[in-house]
């Protein structure tokens, strides 16, 4: 799935926002937030170096580098990437290693202390996905390069030091499976590569002239968003001052993210997920089921354990037959009383926008088996999420869940913290991937977990303009032009619903991801 592609939007974003300038900080780190120790390091290699003109002139050639540069501005900072491999642990607690970049900045202009940026990526299904690699040596791994280079020059060319995972089970990791959404997992995932980080960072005879500042950022979108946040909880409780975070598209409330769709409201993209997070807390948890044919109709049932992450492309494992497109679930209803939910006439969450979208989730090739869905829906009326307007519990995830799916959706959960820095989750309302409830719905658990006001905000930058105060007026402006052009394409290429199909397949992965990353970035410079 690209998660963060920076092709359509980034020219309109380039013309409206002023959005952007990077942190500068000069404070001395000491204390327990310059780190968290060694020992995780196990190789490191420098696979690239760049001088701020070099890097300038691979963007500038072409479309997207230079879209990117406009909206990213110019690089100010030599950037050298480093790839490093570390120990860590798969979502059962087993050793495992991962691999990162860690991108350096340097030159005259970024040179002493610099702020840490942790960055999370999205949700991919390529086995080699490798963000360390931004020239595109591997030709499958566009996406990364794409994501590698946009967090390159956004970030590390405008003088934040970047440690950027690329999680276990991907990128020559000797997991076999990928903890998806294992909060605990992909936190300390992020932990580790920041720690072995610090290794490269403080060996001597480096010959860099760049340490940390002593301000720790992390960000993040769709996978990633969810990734940034459980990693600044993990911060936290670990001590360790996380200065800001920005998440963006977080499935932050899964539990209600995970009613959500049993209920209906399947979003693009949702057996790709489903194959993933089964895959997770099946590996992790080994509560979900005794074979996967008590999960998965039989048509897909077989070898569907180790199918994601994969070498092969999805387009591939579609024309397979290996995995449904579209159809996570059957359009016979499981029972009579569910009639209403398949598909569903009234979504109780997310926005009814895209009940056409929702739609397509159900027919006859569905992956799902209808009894595994019955089971959530049953237990979910009796043991119903906070978010839900029929609800008794405010805002919170269900107290007791008991079919496997929600209980290990609620161990996942994000909705039992509270932060004490400052954060900022950026979304679209009319995302059709990962609903902006889960911004909404863990803005409000806050709330009432008495949050000081102020402290959290949430951003959608598909809103209106609030006024000539409005200090995102420029992106918003900017994501309404982008969302103009995207329609309008679609147009002239022969779509007859004016671009309205286009705007949806686009809007999650395309359109919101850089204005979120600008935004973070704008957020961030705050501080």
């Amino acid at each position: 799935m690209r998660e963060i592609l920076f092709k359509v939007g980034l020219a309109s974003l380039a013309a409206c926002t002023t959005l952007g300038a990077s942190a500068q900080s000069t404070t001395a780190c000491n204390g327990a937030g310059c780190g968290f120790g060694g020992g995780g390091l196990l190789n490191q290699q420098t696979t690239l170096r760049l001088s701020a003109a070099q890097l300038a002139a691979l963007l500038g050639s072409t479309d997207d580098g230079r879209q990117l540069m406009q909206v990213a501005g110019v690089p100010r900072c030599d950037i050298e990437i480093v790839t490093l491999r570390y120990r860590t642990v798969g979502g059962a607690g087993e050793p495992a290693n991962a691999s990162a970049a860690l991108m350096i900045p340097g030159g005259a202009a970024c040179s002493g202390p610099r702020p840490t940026l942790l960055y999370a990526h999205g949700t991919t299904t390529y086995k080699k996905y490798n963000l360390a690699d931004i020239t595109q040596t591997d030709p499958r791994n566009g996406d990364g390069a794409s994501e590698g280079i946009s967090v390159a020059a956004m970030y590390a060319a405008q003088g934040y030091i970047v440690v950027a995972s690329n999680y276990a089970g991907y990128a020559g990791s000797d997991l076999d499976y990928h903890p998806y959404l294992n909060g605990a997992q992909q936190s300390a995932d992020m932990v580790g590569a920041l720690a072995a980080a610090r290794v490269v960072m403080r060996a001597p005879g480096g010959g860099r002239n760049v340490q940390e500042s002593g301000k720790l950022f992390v960000t993040g979108y769709s996978q990633g968003g969810y990734v940034a946040m459980a990693t600044h909880r993990l911060l936290q409780a670990a001590g360790i001052p996380v200065t800001a975070s920005a998440p963006g598209s977080g499935p932050y409330a899964l539990a209600a993210m995970g009613d959500a769709l049993v209920a209906g409201q399947v979003g693009i993209g949702s057996t790709v997920f489903a194959v993933l997070v089964t895959t997770s807390y099946q590996r992790s948890y080994q509560n979900l089921y005794r074979k996967p044919s008590d999960f998965y109709e039989s048509a897909y049932a077989p070898g569907i354990a180790s199918l994601l992450p994969s070498m092969n492309s999805l387009d591939k494992i579609f024309t397979q037959g290996k995995l449904p497109p579209t159809q996570l679930f059957n359009s016979t209803p499981p029972a009579s009383q569910f009639a209403s939910l398949t598909p569903p006439k009234a979504p109780p969450l997310a926005s009814p926008d895209l009940t056409p979208v929702f739609a397509l989730g159900f027919g006859n090739a569905d992956l799902v088996r209808n009894d595994y869905r019955l089971a959530m829906l049953e237990d979910a009326l009796v043991n119903p999420d906070g978010a839900f307007p029929s609800s008794t519990v405010s805002m919170a995830p269900a107290t007791r869940p008991v079919q496997p799916l929600r209980v290990d959706f609620k161990i996942n959960d994000l909705r039992n913290w509270q932060p004490r820095a400052p954060v900022q989750l950026c979304g679209g309302h009319d995302d059709p991937t990962v609903f902006f409830f889960n911004a909404t719905v863990q803005q409000a658990y806050w709330s009432s977990a008495k949050v000081p006001a102020g402290l959290t905000s949430v951003l959608d930058v598909d809103a209106p303009i609030a006024g000539p105060s409005d200090p995102y007026a420029a992106l918003k402006q900017g994501f309404s032009l982008a969302k103009m052009n995207v329609a309008a394409q679609a147009v002239a290429a022969g779509a007859q619903d004016g671009g309205a199909s286009a705007v949806i397949q686009a809007y999650h992965g395309t359109l919101v991801a850089p204005f979120c990353m600008v935004a973070a970035r704008a957020f961030f410079g705050q501080f």
